[in-house]
This record gives C-alpha cells, structure tokens and sequence, in this order.
C-alpha cells in the first residue's frame, strides 16, 4: 500500500474535514493524492477556496497541494487508504454518540475495496474501532479483516489554536489489525510526521493510550479545581501555592479553570461508558469529571456572594463576561463551559453581557441562544475574564476601571493579571 500511494497509483482519503481532519489532509496531500471529504457541501465550497472552515488554517495552507474536495461519497470509490476523522462526542446524558462514527463507518463500507486499508483517528473507548465500526464496514462490504482489507487506529493529538505543535510536529502513535498493517501505517504516517511515529503494540492498546491522555489532565485539573474551592475558604491564593510547591523539581504545575472543549471535558466518558459496560463503576474519573463541571457554579456563586458583601443586590447588576470560545484565540465554541457560567450568573437574575474577539455571534446566538455584543458597555459591576485571548492579556487596570462602577470586582478564571496591581487601583481582585 505504501508504494502505491507513494507512487500515486492509489489515492489516500480523509473523511471529516474539522480541525483534525483537515490539517492531516493538507499535510498528507503534500505527499500524497488526497480526496477530502465532508459531508456539508458549505463546508467543502469553503475549503475550495482555501477557507479553514474552523479558521485554524491560513489560506496558504492549501497552496500546492494534491487534494481534492468533495462532499460526494462516490468519489470515495476512488480511494484506497481512508482515514476516519469525524467528531465523537456525548450526549446530554454523557453517553458516547457514535453516530458521526458510524455514519463514517456506512460511508466506507460502500466505498472500500478488497487490498485497502481503513485507519481510524476520532477519540473512542478501548475497542470501538473493531467492536463497532468495522463490523459496519464488514456488512456492507462483504469483506473480512486481514483476508479482504487491513485496519488500523491512530489518535489525533492535534491542539487547537496552537501554531507551535502542529500536525507534523507531534508524535504520532499507530497500530494495524496485524503486524503488516500496522508496518505499513507507520511507513504512510512517517511520511509526514517529522516528530516520527510510535507503533502500538494493538489497536486496544492504541485507543486506549489516547483516551486516558485527556483522562489524566481531567483529572490533574480536577484536584487543582477543588483545592482552590478549599483555599478560597481559608483566603489563600491558589497560584501562589502552586507556583511554591513546583519549586520541588518532582512538582507537575496544573492550574485550575474551566474544562471544556472537545476533549478532556468528554474522552473521559468514553472510558467510564466502556467501564460501566463491564460491570465496573469507576471512581476517581467521574468524581474528577464532577469538580470540573462544577466550577461555572463555584465561580457564579462566588461573584454573588461578593456582590452582596458590597452591598448589591444580584438582580440589579451587570455583569461583563469576556471570552466565550472553548480555549484562548480560537474561533471554536463547541463545549465551551462559559456557557454554563453565564446561564449559572443568569440563574441569580445578573443582567450578564457577553463579548469575544474570536466567536462568531450568529453561531452563539444559534448553538445557546445568547446574545453577544460588538463590544462592551460601560458601568459594570463585575467583569469576568473567562479566557485568556490574546487581545485581554495587556489590558490594565485603567482600562478595568473605564468600565466598571464604584467597588468594581475582576474575577481572572485564567490568572491573567496582577492581584497586587489590581488592588493597589482599588478593584476587588478574584481569581481561581
């Protein structure tokens, strides 16, 4: 397979062109012949004018490249190296949606040819890619594993907003239904993955080494989250201790926030979905999971509490909550927590207004019926620092000030500022 597509007598195709899909596209199209495909024919129109639709990419990315895109599965026929990067995301109950996968899955399976390969990138629990999908593939089809087509798994480990650690420059971890399918995977990936690859022992283990990655910074986070509950009530400031405690050279530096986004606010429910699945209730990942989804509250509670020490009555104020993308200098507002924060401030009868550089108001309007504004009011009696995009990061206290009315309160989620600055200018400094 590796000749073939190397030579390009054979075509590589990736299904799923959002912020994981795409880059990869690009990056093999620079080697290889790629058909990207999409299912939003708005989506793939955009791409064919060299528009990120997830706004990660600039326009040069495209330039050179042997891609072509399309939202007709039928040209998928023409392909014999696919690679699955659609989204996996939960429910409102927390339950893995594995329809993008499946629905991924049928699309293959109609296209896929007796010596091809299917590689699978999308986040699932230990055992999705041959318990789930490829069955799918296999009856529609009528192929069989390693008789009739090789498999594979290769997590993404893309980060958004983050032009430092792109695709090629991250390790990339592989693994193949059998021993020459994951030889062969690695040498397609090593094409392009200046970082090199890591050959997973099986696709199980391939799994589940991308599902606890997340896990485990949930988790580092978690603690971090709930011991600034603890130190908030003994008055102590969080950062503080974290930055004396990694004066210890075996001392890791987690910081506590909000958790949302694509990843470490879900993978974990993959694991513990898969868990409970097998008659085990896992502990210590859903109790982490918990503190996280709590902190919106935690944060609204506290600014209430703080309101009302000064006097202010919660229904009569307004509050500036700054940033509402999922991460700092990203468009993508998928799983945001801010969202939970502003309808727990809501909940208080807080009269809230949101702004952010990034996030396109329609989309929030649309997504969680929210309004946003071009820019902010003035006479607040809080303002929220809710992400730390790059246009907040050299505002002062003067600019803090400009906005907000007698006994202004600044709540940093992100530790953003300078608490000794802030309150030498008289504003109630509060941060996680």
């Amino acid at each position: 397979m590796y000749n073939e597509l190397k030579s390009k007598q054979k075509k590589i195709a990736v299904i799923g062109l959002g912020y994981v899909g795409l880059p990869l596209a690009l990056e093999f199209a620079k080697k290889f012949s790629v058909i990207g495909f999409d299912i939003s024919e708005d989506r793939i129109e955009m791409m064919r004018n060299n528009i990120d639709p997830s706004e990660e990419l600039e326009a040069s990315a495209f330039a050179d490249k042997d891609i072509v895109f399309t939202a007709d599965p039928e040209v998928l026929k023409g392909a014999h190296f696919f690679v699955v990067a659609v989204p996996t995301p939960v429910d409102e109950h927390k339950v893995p949606n594995l329809r993008p996968l499946i629905g991924a899955s049928t699309t293959v399976g109609k296209a896929i040819k007796k010596g091809d390969y299917v590689v699978f990138e999308s986040t699932v629990y230990p055992g999705a890619t041959e318990e789930d999908c490829l069955p799918v593939i296999e009856e529609l089809s009528g192929l069989k594993l390693n008789k009739d087509y090789k498999a594979g798994y290769s997590p993404e480990r893309i980060n958004p907003g983050d032009k430092e650690h792109t695709v090629d420059k991250i390790l990339k971890i592989v693994s193949g239904s059998d021993e020459e399918s994951a030889e062969e995977i690695a040498k397609i990936y090593g094409e392009i993955i200046t970082a090199g690859v890591y050959k997973a022992a099986t696709i199980k283990v391939a799994e589940a080494a991308k599902v606890i990655e997340n896990t485990q910074r949930d988790l580092n986070i978690s603690l971090m989250n709930e011991l600034s509950i603890i130190f908030d009530k003994m008055g102590i400031d969080t950062r503080a201790v974290i930055e004396a405690a990694g004066t210890k050279w075996n001392f890791i530096k987690f910081f506590p926030g909000l958790v949302g986004g694509h990843c470490i606010g879900v993978d974990p429910y993959y694991l513990t979905y898969k868990a409970k699945k097998l008659g085990y209730d896992p502990q210590v990942i859903l109790s982490g999971r918990r503190i996280n989804d709590g902190m919106p509250g935690f944060v609204a509670k506290r600014l209430v509490q703080k309101m009302i020490q000064k006097g202010k009555t919660p229904q009569k104020t307004k509050v500036l909550v700054m940033g509402f993308t999922f991460k700092e200098n990203v468009a993508d507002i998928r799983n945001t927590k801010v969202v939970d924060l502003v309808r727990e401030l809501m909940e208080y009868s807080v009269n809230v207004h949101l702004v952010d550089p990034y996030a396109d108001p329609n989309d929030v309007v649309h997504e969680y019926k929210l309004p946003m504004m071009d820019s902010p009011s003035n006479n607040y009696d809080a303002v929220i620092v809710a992400v730390n995009h790059k246009e907040y990061v050299g505002l002062d206290t003067d600019y803090f000030k400009s906005i907000m009315n007698g006994a202004p309160i600044l709540m940093d989620l992100k530790g953003v500022y300078n608490q000794d600055v802030a309150e030498a200018a008289g504003i109630d400094y509060w941060r996680l």
